[in-house]
């Protein structure tokens, strides 16, 4: 054992020619993937190319009344457990990393991850989910994002309430946030700040939400730079004339079984015209596809009977610029 007789004024812990000064920002050690994982986007449709998902298990047996814990019917286990798995294959073979967050016993509406954290260019915010059933989901959401090793920027506080899907990037410089009642007016003014540090250039617009919609992204979703998806029913003039005047092509949606029962709005963007929708939404499908959209399908009706859709379960790590 070295025996210490003194303190060396030239070691490197003190300051010494050994010691390294750290050079790179924040932005860039995400950027590089060596200190943290890599995480961040600017963009709905850039290329996808790492996700957060939750592995459902057996908390849902313990569900006796579904519409206590925010579902619409009971839930077949087995049945979830095997769609959860080949969309966790389909992104595989897409190229797409998946990541996973599971542990004892967690809250059951954990499956619904874009809801817990939204993604900045420089890591994650993690949410403070509106519903009672809900509350404590984010200290999962933080487990799998810590596990990832992708940088948590905030934890929403105070009486703030924010969800991640009603957070969308209408391009690199302009975000839209959903404010009612999933995100409130606190919680928009928390993640609001996060992004103007990152960069102050970054316009942040509340768009009101109507009665009976959860998300933004329940009434909006993006296909290209240049085109969006849009329900005709929820979604208040106001944005879609905001859309417009962005120069966005809207594919406007009625409300028929396909978009309200089988959620055929409630899709994945892969890259640019290229994107994943729940299965069985055939008129939906026919439209994409006419404006030169490249369309995969999964089963997800175990998930819509939870309360959510494909878009709801995938949490958004990465995209490419």
């Amino acid at each position: 054992m070295t025996k210490l007789t003194g303190f060396d004024e030239t070691a490197a812990t003190w300051g010494g020619p050994g010691l390294l000064s750290r050079k790179t920002s924040h932005a860039e050690e995400c950027a590089a993937g060596r200190i943290w994982h890599p995480c961040g986007y600017r963009s709905e449709v850039a290329p996808l190319r790492s996700v957060l998902l939750s592995v459902p298990g057996e908390e849902f047996l313990a569900i006796d009344d579904p519409d206590a814990w925010l579902m619409l019917a009971p839930i077949d286990l087995p049945r979830l457990l095997d769609q959860h798995c080949r969309i966790v294959e389909f992104y595989k073979e897409q190229g797409v990393e998946v990541l996973l967050v599971r542990g004892d016993n967690p809250p059951p509406n954990l499956i619904f991850m874009r809801d817990t954290f939204a993604m900045t260019p420089e890591g994650g915010v993690v949410a403070r989910l509106a519903p009672a059933q809900r509350a404590g989901e984010e200290r999962w959401a933080a487990l799998g994002l810590a596990q990832a090793g992708i940088s948590i920027l905030r934890t929403l506080r105070g009486n703030a309430n924010f969800e991640g899907a009603d957070a969308l990037w209408l391009n690199e410089r302009k975000v839209l946030v959903g404010v009612g009642r999933r995100t409130n007016s606190e919680g928009f003014h928390q993640y609001a700040a996060v992004l103007h540090e990152i960069d102050p250039a970054i316009e942040v617009t509340p768009i009101p939400m109507p009665e009976g919609v959860q998300h933004l992204l329940g009434m909006l979703n993006f296909i290209d730079a240049n085109l969006g998806a849009v329900d005709r029913e929820k979604a208040p003039e106001m944005l879609i004339q905001l859309l417009r005047e962005e120069g966005l092509e809207l594919l406007i949606f009625e409300a028929d079984d396909e978009l309200r029962v089988k959620r055929g709005m409630n899709f994945v963007t892969l890259g640019p015209r290229r994107l994943v929708m729940p299965a069985e939404c055939p008129a939906m499908r026919a439209r994409f596809e006419a404006r030169g959209v490249e369309v995969f399908e999964l089963e997800v009706d175990e998930y819509l009977k939870a309360g959510g859709g494909l878009a709801c379960l995938t949490g958004i790590v990465a995209r490419s610029d």
